[in-house]
């Protein structure tokens, strides 16, 4: 089996609904925000109080609060301290550091860098033995990275090269899109009144994490045919322990669950940016189909 890498390629509906989801889409860490606002919002958007951070950082409610006002200078050891209780992603570390004067920590390098060789090699191995299931690796913004066998085989099915054209056009290979577009999945997932809140929901919390992220769901938002009320954060709430994601295509019907995985301790941007979705088969009927389309 091998592991495909895909290069990167370079009359909305408005309503209030719509402006309401992206505004909680926009991202905080915008390049003049400086180090005491970015640690109030997301302090905030965590839903923790001035005494529960203080004590999560192991500082003072005091000393958090002349940081959050700006009556206090933060030591780049207090930033690294916050951001971690906050569970901040690195690239957000570093612009935390760059905000309150200090040189960014973490490094990015690309896939292709020699020092990266064991973070690929990781990933291609999960890769090949997630077969004969799909599997691909994405970054923050829901760009495709690499992708194992049995995902292009699924996507020959579901519409292949055509499908991707139709949805991203020659920018990035972005699965986030390829749901809810309409020349996409959406006219094939059957249950996408409880996958799409639950969708959207995610990528609206990574959205104030990540700018690339935010530009893509303002895309999604813009896209017609989405309900005002999937546009809000809080309009899903789970009622199975795993959300299936279910498929028809004529006559043939696809049910996988999935499995998110990330780097532990990931000291570097881009790997701490990359996660792996494994699709599994909810039933029996897909696992006999991708056994067979591998057997081939």
């Amino acid at each position: 089996m091998t592991c495909e890498v895909i290069p990167a390629r370079q009359g909305a509906e408005q309503n209030a609904a719509m402006n309401q989801a992206a505004t909680l889409a926009r991202p905080s860490e915008s390049a003049t925000a400086g180090f005491p606002q970015l640690l109030r919002e997301r302090r905030r958007a965590r839903g923790l109080s001035q005494e529960e951070l203080a004590q999560q950082a192991q500082t003072s409610q005091r000393h958090l609060s002349y940081l959050e006002s700006g009556k206090a200078r933060p030591s780049r050891a207090m930033v690294l301290q916050v951001s971690e209780a906050l569970a901040c992603p690195l690239r957000e570390r570093n612009h935390w550091l760059l905000a309150a004067g200090f040189a960014p920590l973490f490094g990015e390098r690309p896939l292709t860098n020699p020092d990266m060789a064991p973070v690929r090699q990781a990933l291609e191995m999960m890769l090949r033995q997630q077969e004969p299931y799909p599997a691909v690796v994405v970054d923050r913004a829901w760009n495709v990275v690499m992708v194992n066998a049995a995902t292009t085989r699924l996507m020959g099915l579901l519409g292949g090269d055509a499908m991707w054209q139709a949805v991203c056009g020659e920018g990035p290979h972005n699965i986030l899109k390829l749901t809810f577009h309409q020349r996409g999945l959406r006219p094939l997932i059957t249950n996408l009144d409880e996958l799409g809140p639950a969708l959207l929901a995610r990528a609206i919390a990574e959205a104030r994490e990540h700018a690339g992220a935010a530009e893509v769901l303002a895309e999604i938002l813009a896209y017609p045919g989405i309900p005002p009320r999937w546009r809000l954060s809080d309009a899903w709430v789970p009622v199975t322990p795993v959300l299936p994601t279910r498929l028809k295509l004529g006559n043939v019907s696809l049910n996988f669950i999935t499995l998110l995985a990330s780097f532990g301790m990931a000291q570097d941007v881009t790997t701490d940016d990359l996660r792996v979705e494994c699709l599994f088969p909810a039933d029996a009927a897909t696992e006999a189909l991708m056994r067979q389309g591998a057997e081939k």
